[in-house]
């Protein structure tokens, strides 16, 4: 095993996000000597999970190992609980069953759907503590449950992202991105090599590139989407606290959806953040997910610009840059 190979990857996994756990795993894999491999993870979701996979290969010339791809995919189902997991049970023609148990469920679903014979996709903890999903008899599907019908039948594609020696989007920023949220970066280079900065997001209108992945709506800075200026707009209590002010920028940045105190109808009040980049927003939800109207939360100077920001976008003068995933991301 190349250990100076080892000790790159082991700071790009750390750079992008992954625990001493899956590290450990990279590690085992390697001083295997297998020629790829695969490791998963899960980030909790407003719905269910986004579930991760690692992808790692050995090159063909020597025992370098290159982790060059992430993947994510939006699981709307319930998250699994501790100690389950997904498994296809497949009965042989000797009457034994075969157990393969799987780390996500598209994959299960994947591998299921690929048998011949007579064949059962479950979850639970093993064959004999088990709940049915779906059911195939000699290679037909004759039962899928109501509650998964719809992952069974449609099951959501996986976003690629690429990875430049541990460059890229890291673990918590796939799963915002892939959850319909933006991420700002200021480490992206355009196909003629130059920097920018620009927040970045998923394009939901467009339709799946050749590699079946969705193509970047960026917004550049000349965009004008401050995050900043934004909360300093809003009476929010955390604003008041530099420190508190600061990892709340950061949070909302790397696209997450950070829970704030604000006043409402004279009590504190919490309530969920999130960026809409787009609008020029930024976006509250009450704990139950509802939607909740900005303004009640802003300043007085902030409904001004506020108002300056809609009168601009309404003029054609806000400069956003749509492009695909050909450039440095």
């Amino acid at each position: 095993m190349n250990l100076n190979n080892l000790e790159d990857l082991k700071d790009e996994m750390k750079k992008l996000g992954f625990a001493e756990a899956h590290i450990a795993k990279m590690e085992e894999h390697m001083k295997n000597d297998d020629p790829a491999f695969k490791l998963y993870d899960e980030v909790k979701a407003n719905r269910g999970q986004v579930d991760i996979t690692l992808h790692f290969k050995q090159s063909g010339q020597s025992d370098y190992y290159y982790l060059n791809r992430l993947e994510a995919v939006h699981n709307q189902l319930k998250p699994l609980e501790e100690g389950q997991k997904y498994m296809v049970i497949t009965k042989t023609e000797e009457g034994k069953n075969i157990v393969k148990k799987l780390e996500n469920v598209a994959e299960a679903i994947d591998f299921f759907k690929q048998q011949k014979g007579n064949s059962e996709l479950a979850v639970g903890k093993d064959a004999a503590n088990k709940s049915m999903l779906a059911n195939m008899e000699e290679g037909k599907i004759n039962y899928v449950s109501r509650d998964f019908k719809r992952e069974f039948y449609s099951p959501p594609l996986p976003q690629t992202f690429w990875l430049d020696h541990g460059k890229g989007f890291s673990k918590e920023q796939a799963a915002n991105l892939v959850q319909g949220r933006s991420v700002y970066r200021d480490d992206l280079l355009s196909r003629e090599g130059t920097p920018y900065k620009a927040w970045m997001q998923l394009d939901t209108e467009k339709e799946r590139d050749r590699q079946n992945n969705l193509t970047f709506r960026q917004f550049t800075d000349a965009y004008g989407y401050d995050v900043k200026s934004l909360l300093d707009d809003y009476k929010i209590k955390e604003m008041v606290d530099p420190k508190k002010a600061e990892a709340l920028e950061v949070s909302l940045m790397n696209g997450n959806r950070p829970m704030v105190t604000v006043e409402k109808e004279g009590q504190e009040t919490k309530m969920y953040l999130e960026t809409a980049v787009r609008y020029g927003k930024l976006n509250f939800y009450a704990e139950n997910g509802k939607p909740e109207k900005r303004e009640q939360f802003q300043k007085e100077t902030g409904l001004e610009m506020s108002n300056v920001f809609a009168k601009k976008m309404e003029q054609g003068k806000d400069k956003e840059v749509a492009q695909g995933q050909g450039m440095g991301v």
